[in-house]
């Protein structure tokens, strides 16, 4: 995105904010406003501490001065010869599911590197930390707690899948974010994130090791919104077993890991992954039974989705909004269900990405108490939108 047509470029004289480490303290001015007969409007941020490195940039959670509200900014060196995609792609969505962009603006070294800084909400731990937080005291996470987060992570991918038509391809439990008071569960960090064009080639050596969909590691160029379902499917069998299914060491070992579980692929379910692959040589292997990698306690709901989910053929994974109306959620669709905190979240204020999907399944997707509650039959509502 050139910077003279960026709709989200904010400031021209901004406070150098230089040193990727800056320690507490560190403050970044920035004018925002301006256009279109808007006053301007000066917003300070204190950078409070790291919270995030990466071969992108830093993230920082800063506090703005004159709200004292708490943001995270991460701030990225601006190549000219690329489009801002992250920024472009964050401004077309709007999701309860999603980090939400407050702003953004173009801060600038000593040394004249240009660097762009995405203000975001601020929302404390990742399913990451959460994980951790369990493992540490040798438990697994509860159930309705892993219904909870799941369910809120395919409602995002249901939206920006369908809404904005985006490919996050980097899927992981760091990249969801969950508030700890409200449960309140939201994606982010679209750095790799795409909008993919049918036809047009796209890189094959994306996402996290761990999440990587086979047809990647098969070379797939052609690949579609469907990495992401493996990727959530990786992350649900990850919070039922309290560890990662596929933890290969490397990009190889990745596809045995993966092979030991779903057996070699057949010849079909490679032409499905990359029809033009032809150096496959794996030794034959059946697939382990889903119900032997799991506890004998785990609902067969929670298999059965799984399986839903890790399958090598693309096209036969189901959709993030299929995964929200599958039985394994109906918890969260009784009338009585207890959240954690007991505090009301907003789980089936379904908007844009329903739009076109079938009657029967936005009938599953909305509760019938829901649906009385709000005296509208919501098939017929979005078939009238």
């Amino acid at each position: 995105m050139d910077s003279q047509h960026d709709p989200m470029e904010t400031d021209k004289d901004v406070a150098a904010f230089e040193n990727k480490n800056a320690t507490d303290g560190h403050i970044i001015s920035t004018t925002i406003g301006g256009k279109n007969g808007e006053p301007k409007q000066t917003i300070t941020y204190m950078a409070e501490r790291v919270i995030g490195n990466g071969a992108f940039g830093v993230v920082y959670q800063a506090r703005c001065l004159e709200t004292q509200e708490t943001v995270a900014i991460k701030k990225v060196l601006k190549d000219r010869r690329y489009k801002d995609r992250e920024l472009e792609l964050m401004s077309m969505m709007d999701h309860p599911n999603i980090v939400s962009l407050r702003h953004c603006f173009y801060s600038t070294s000593s040394r004249g590197e240009i660097y762009s800084n995405i203000v975001m909400e601020y929302i404390p731990q990742t399913l990451f930390q959460v994980l951790e937080h369990y493992n540490s005291m040798n438990q697994r996470m509860p159930l309705l707690s892993v219904k909870l987060y799941t369910y809120q992570m395919f409602r995002g991918l249901a939206y920006i899948h369908t809404v904005p038509g985006v490919c996050h391809r980097d899927m992981k439990p760091q990249n969801i974010l969950v508030n700890p008071v409200t449960h309140q569960v939201k994606i982010c960090d679209f750095g790799s994130a795409k909008v993919l064009v049918r036809g047009e080639s796209n890189i094959s050596y994306i996402c996290s090791r761990y999440y990587r969909a086979p047809e990647l590691m098969f070379e797939a160029t052609e690949y579609t919104t469907s990495i992401d379902i493996w990727s959530a499917g990786c992350i649900l069998a990850e919070l039922l077993l309290g560890q990662p299914l596929f933890p290969g060491e490397n990009a190889v070992d990745q596809l045995v890991e993966i092979i030991k579980v779903l057996g070699t692929p057949t010849r079909e379910e490679i032409r499905c992954m990359n029809p033009n692959y032809t150096k496959f040589r794996y030794p034959q292997i059946k697939a382990h039974p889903w119900h032997k990698i799991f506890h004998k306690r785990m609902p067969p709901e929670a298999i059965d989705l799984t399986s839903r989910l890790l399958q090598y053929a693309p096209s036969l994974r189901c959709s993030a909004l299929e995964a929200c109306a599958h039985p394994f959620f109906d918890e969260l669709r009784a009338p009585n269900v207890r959240l954690p905190n007991v505090r009301p979240l907003l789980l089936f204020n379904f908007t844009e990405e329903i739009c076109g999907a079938p009657p029967e399944l936005i009938q599953r997707l909305i509760p019938e108490h829901v649906q009385r509650s709000s005296g509208l039959n919501f098939s017929q509502a979005v078939a009238a939108s």
